[in-house]
């Protein structure tokens, strides 16, 4: 994963700095796919298709792409913030993840390992089930902070044609006077990856996709939070709706949107 999101990761860079030439398609209302984006993606797909052969892909752009029988598969982000990279601005992230298939087949089961990086400050967040979570060789850890009136917490807003801007404005007005900050960074598997960090003591979004969760949602578990949906159901992927942060800020912001959502 690591080779892999390197190699796609300077191509990234590289594009990046000559961003007022990229050869933008519209894919759909404010949803943009760059020629650098597709580029990405095709260097993830070459690289991790020759270390495993026989395993599937779910990808943002190429979709789902099915493996052999009883193989895990990779789910892949090749650029996690495509608005914040064509407007220049240097907050965006490759996401891989692989997931196993159930045991006695029937859909999917856990995500055993992840990795989220960030190519312009060359950091590595990785995570492998019951091994922990880590920022190259140092072991990641969620914020200590208890109350939320301490707590920095990390979400996305709905824009145009995404998201249900009425649901996000009772969870903001139930949350944001009880908490020290809200930030809204536009990457939402960056935004996993530093509540892993303890940069963020917390985080909420709906309306995701399992590429933007199934890397972050696996970090921040390993390092010793807790991840669930608005119910407090606790998922593999948690992506059509995500609460995560420590135990303590976890159960907080679940009782603060559940009541909102009444």
């Amino acid at each position: 994963m690591e080779k892999a999101a390197r190699k796609a990761g300077g191509r990234l860079r590289r594009d990046f700095g000559e961003v007022e030439h990229l050869q933008v398609s519209h894919k759909g209302p404010s949803d943009f796919v760059s020629k650098a984006d597709q580029v990405a993606e095709r260097i993830l797909w070459d690289e991790l298709k020759v270390a495993r052969p026989g395993w599937g892909f779910v990808m943002e752009e190429a979709g789902e792409i099915e493996g052999d029988e009883d193989q895990p598969r990779w789910i892949i982000d090749p650029l996690d913030g495509t608005s914040n990279f064509l407007h220049g601005i240097p907050h965006f992230a490759i996401s891989i993840a692989v997931q196993e298939p159930k045991l006695g087949g029937g859909g999917w089961g856990d995500v055993v390992a992840g990795m989220v990086y960030q190519p312009i400050t060359d950091e590595t967040f990785w995570a492998e089930k019951s091994r922990g979570a880590w920022l190259h060789d140092g072991r990641l850890r969620v914020s200590g902070r208890r109350q939320l009136s301490e707590a920095l917490i990390a979400t996305g807003t709905p824009y145009q044609g995404h998201g249900d801007f009425a649901e996000w404005s009772r969870i903001f007005g139930a949350v944001g006077p009880n908490v020290a900050g809200i930030r809204r960074f536009g990457a939402a598997s960056l935004d996993l990856a530093w509540v892993a960090a303890g940069r963020f003591d917390g985080f909420w979004e709906s309306d995701l996709s399992p590429w933007d969760t199934a890397a972050g949602c696996l970090l921040v578990r390993e390092a010793g939070g807790f991840v669930s949906d608005y119910r407090g159901r606790s998922q593999p992927i948690c992506d059509s709706q995500v609460i995560a942060g420590n135990d303590q800020v976890h159960s907080r912001l679940h009782k603060q949107i559940a009541a909102a959502l009444k």
